[in-house]
């Protein structure tokens, strides 16, 4: 008979994970897949559960999300704590794929199961993890830093090595919404912790998180070595779809340094590895990039049809911020566009003004979800007011004094901005390359990451209401009505109360 805690072939869970750690995935693919095929019961359902999580480290994210499912298919209903485990993998997979409602209902499920326990604390943490990852694939920046802090504290109660992952998640929270010294505090935290544990995987996804950081703060020579010591170890361990992300931010290296050619040789390998695993987010974004490069080389039709793919993938997924976020970034590249002409066409105006006013509305709006002053105030300068900005620009562009009128009544209602266009800004930049969710796929157990204890403290805070709608004269008639109508049925969002109030 033999031992119920040593059952047969859980040697081999134990070598492949072995293999793992070394960084050799292939070789623990094969391990796992072998113990698949030889093993019975709870053993082969580990290891089809391991080597799902394989495929998913190799970019093959339909392979490992059909073996989640068949996994998922033969986990026995007592078993809460294997079928938690797979369906935060599962979730992860689906993230990858671009199926956000299927990998919120997976941890929906998994966040039910662990409600009826008081133990299984890694797992609470890995579900939570993945929540963030969700939202923040959204743009929901209150929730990632809501659910963050909570994973956060989760993992200082129940698994302290586990730390480092909470800490990636709010940098890249606080990055995008202004807090960009906070940002890469926590980075910088994450990635100590990961090295003092000698996680190898870790310390290569925050270098590469951290990078593409840098990378935005034009810092580019700490963004290359950064990215230049993830892509190796990347490569030699054939993880195609970080890979495809080292490729990318080289490829935006390049174009913030004017090599344009090798940018787009650069991005043109990243899609292939995107396009490869099945990475849908990650080719609308790299769609972006490759728009910029074509926009740049006067190719502005390839340009646009890129865009237009880009957001139809993005609608398609309810991403309403991302939506608005390209639109936004459009409407950049057709300002570049017009100011290279001496007599840009009416239409191209007339087109800018149909991305940039709904586009800026929704961006504004962002704000109002933010859970604090300080972050909304942070929002409003470094991430708002260049997208009202250019609102502003093309409806003088337009010549077009209703408008003009409108977003005046609009802002001096609410936050001020200086329109004083004499000290040229910054060229904008798309915040395109927000940092990756880390991989939340580890098991517990011999797949477990390892991370050093780090505190940290998050500010706390109520959001606010979003602004009422403003009645202007003559006739009481509602300031940028329309805009408002197209943004929140394009965008899918909310973007003003049904109240109304005079102006």
């Amino acid at each position: 008979m033999s031992d119920p805690d040593n059952p047969p072939g859980l040697e081999l869970l134990y070598e492949g994970a072995a293999a793992y750690q070394r960084g050799e995935v292939a070789e623990a693919l094969r391990i796992f897949e072998h113990a698949v095929r030889t093993t019975t019961d709870g053993v082969r359902t580990s290891a089809l559960i391991n080597a799902a999580s394989m495929y998913d480290e190799l970019g093959d994210h339909e392979g490992a999300a059909t073996r989640y499912h068949i996994a998922l298919a033969e986990i026995p209903d007592g078993a809460v704590e294997k079928r938690v485990s797979a369906l935060i993998n599962y979730s992860q997979a689906l993230q990858h794929l671009g199926a956000l409602d299927d990998a919120q209902a997976a941890l929906e499920e998994a966040r039910d199961l662990l409600a009826d326990t008081d133990d299984l604390g890694v797992l609470r943490v890995s579900c939570l993890l993945s929540l963030t990852a969700v939202a923040t694939h959204r743009a929901e920046w209150s929730r990632v830093i809501e659910i963050g802090t909570e994973s956060l504290n989760a993992a200082l109660q129940f698994a302290p090595q586990l730390a480092g992952h909470p800490l990636m998640n709010l940098a890249g929270a606080y990055f995008e919404t202004g807090h960009r010294d906070l940002g890469i505090d926590f980075a910088h935290q994450a990635l100590a912790a990961f090295t003092a544990a000698g996680d190898r995987n870790a310390v290569a996804d925050t270098q590469q998180n951290l990078a593409q950081i840098f990378s935005r703060l034009e810092r580019l020579d700490e963004a290359e070595e950064l990215v230049d010591a993830s892509q190796q170890y990347y490569e030699r361990a054939g993880l195609g779809y970080r890979a495809g992300v080292g490729w990318k931010i080289r490829g935006f290296l390049a174009e913030r340094r004017g090599e344009v050619d090798r940018a787009q040789e650069w991005y043109r390998r990243s899609l292939g590895y995107f396009e490869e695993s099945g990475a849908v987010l990650d080719v609308a974004a790299l769609q972006c990039r490759l728009a910029t490069v074509e926009y740049a080389c006067g190719r502005v039709g390839a340009g646009q049809q890129l865009l237009n793919e880009a957001f139809t993938t993005y609608a398609e997924r309810g991403l309403g911020a991302e939506c608005a976020k390209l639109d936004y970034w459009h409407a950049v590249l057709l300002e570049m566009v017009i100011d290279d002409m001496d007599s840009p066409p009416p239409e191209l105006a007339a087109l800018g003004r149909a991305l940039a006013v709904p586009a800026a509305i929704a961006i504004d709006a962002v704000r109002y979800t933010l859970p604090n002053g300080s972050q909304r105030e942070q929002w409003n300068r470094e991430v708002a007011e260049p997208a009202i900005r250019l609102a502003f620009r093309f409806a003088y562009l337009c010549q077009d004094g209703l408008l003009l009128a409108d977003l005046i009544e609009t802002r001096c209602a609410g936050t001020t901005l200086d329109m004083n266009r004499a000290q040229p800004s910054a060229r904008p930049q798309f915040p395109l390359d927000i940092p990756n969710p880390p991989a939340t796929s580890d098991l517990p157990g011999p797949l477990q990451l390892g991370a050093a204890l780090a505190q940290v403290a998050a500010a706390a805070g109520l959001p606010v209401a979003p602004p009422p709608r403003l009645a202007v004269e003559p006739g009481a008639r509602i300031a940028l009505a329309e805009y408002i109508a197209v943004a929140e049925h394009r965008y899918q969002g909310r973007f003003r109360e049904d109240r109304v109030i005079p102006a």
